[in-house]
């Protein structure tokens, strides 16, 4: 892994290696972006998951929440996936230029690259896909009620939901993934490295 920063623009940009593809991730730090500009370590600890475990995403139906960078996402589209990334409309032009920036336009798994707002606005996606992503978004409890009520939206008992979280860092995470999540879903540790856990979550089977 290595970075350079661009102190005249306040963006900085890093290259990581994971499953054979180098990413090339700018942060744009000059922003009002906040946490937003960074790339967080669940993030890469998700990746570094798919690498260890060689999670297939070819033609797999993907969708990315809270994506900040696009990392995580953009991975998920490198490896095959039919990616929609999304976050709250300011963060978009950031993962929109690392998108462009590692994938070409001209492929067939280019992300699509949308806002949602948890909550309000996940009656507009469909409820087909495969695979549900999130790094770092567990994180403010005044955020879970809209986060599980898109994460129920959005997924069915087929769905692979990974959430990726650092767990003594951010507020309320062992009440969201003990007590609320499973209130709907199954929720399962998977992977644990240091204080950051993995949770493979999937919907319930209707009785």
């Amino acid at each position: 892994m290595s970075n350079a920063e661009d102190n005249n623009t306040g963006s900085e940009e890093k290259v990581y290696r994971y499953c054979g593809h180098t990413l090339k991730i700018t942060m744009f730090k000059g922003s009002s972006l906040g946490l937003s500009a960074y790339v967080w370590g669940p993030a890469l600890v998700l990746c570094q998951y798919f690498q260890d475990k060689k999670l297939d995403f070819k033609g797999k139906k993907v969708l990315e929440l809270g994506s900040g960078t696009g990392i995580v996402g953009i991975l998920a589209a490198l490896l095959g996936g039919h990616v929609t990334i999304t976050d709250v409309p300011e963060v978009l032009k950031q993962i929109q230029y690392n998108v462009n920036a590692n994938i070409p336009d001209a492929s067939k798994h280019h992300p699509k690259v949308c806002a949602l707002h948890w909550g309000t606005d996940q009656d507009d996606f469909p409820s087909d896909y495969d695979f549900i992503l999130g790094s770092d978004i567990v994180y403010s409890p005044l955020l879970f009620p809209g986060l599980i009520q898109t994460l129920v939206h959005c997924s069915n008992e087929n769905t692979a939901i990974y959430l990726s979280t650092n767990m003594p860092a951010r507020m309320g995470t062992e009440r969201f993934h003990k007590e609320l999540v499973t209130r709907e879903f199954d929720s399962e540790l998977v992977y644990t490295n240091g204080m950051i856990c993995i949770y493979k979550v999937t919907k319930k089977h209707a009785r």
